[in-house]
């Protein structure tokens, strides 16, 4: 490996880092995702940056200390597309609904990000969720 790192990897290095590990930074989402990002989540979209801050800061409220570490990252050829695989671990503060009993929990997810003009424009997420709720149930 040549150590190369695409501008979408950058950027969504940046994110994961502030946005989704402490100290908590949403400001970041200015600067590295475009005014009309979309969140595509299973459940619906999350449209703009604004709405995008309100998420992250509501979903990660609900895990204590969370850390999210990306697993691998890579780029297609075009550079119009970053995909990361990763990790996010915590202590349970009610995600899912559950109660808030600071049990460790573990899930995974894989992100595919749209590169558009420079900036983070579309994510297309899905997570380990059914694992995760049944870690919850236990």
């Amino acid at each position: 490996m040549n150590g190369f790192r695409s501008q979408g990897e950058e950027l969504l290095t940046e994110l994961w880092a502030n946005v989704y590990n402490l100290p908590q930074d949403l400001d970041v989402i200015d600067r590295v995702c475009t005014d009309d990002c979309i969140l595509s989540n299973p459940d619906g979209d999350v449209v703009g940056r604004a709405a995008f801050k309100e998420w992250a800061r509501t979903f990660t409220s609900k895990i204590r200390d969370i850390k999210l570490k990306s697993l691998d990252m890579f780029s297609s050829a075009d550079g119009k597309r970053v995909v990361s695989r990763w990790v996010v671990t915590g202590y349970n503060q009610g995600i899912l609904g559950s109660l808030s009993d600071d049990r460790p929990i573990q899930f995974t997810g894989i992100a595919v990000w749209e590169v558009r003009d420079g900036k983070l424009a579309h994510n297309w997420v899905e997570r380990s969720t059914y694992e995760l709720f049944r870690q919850l149930q236990e």
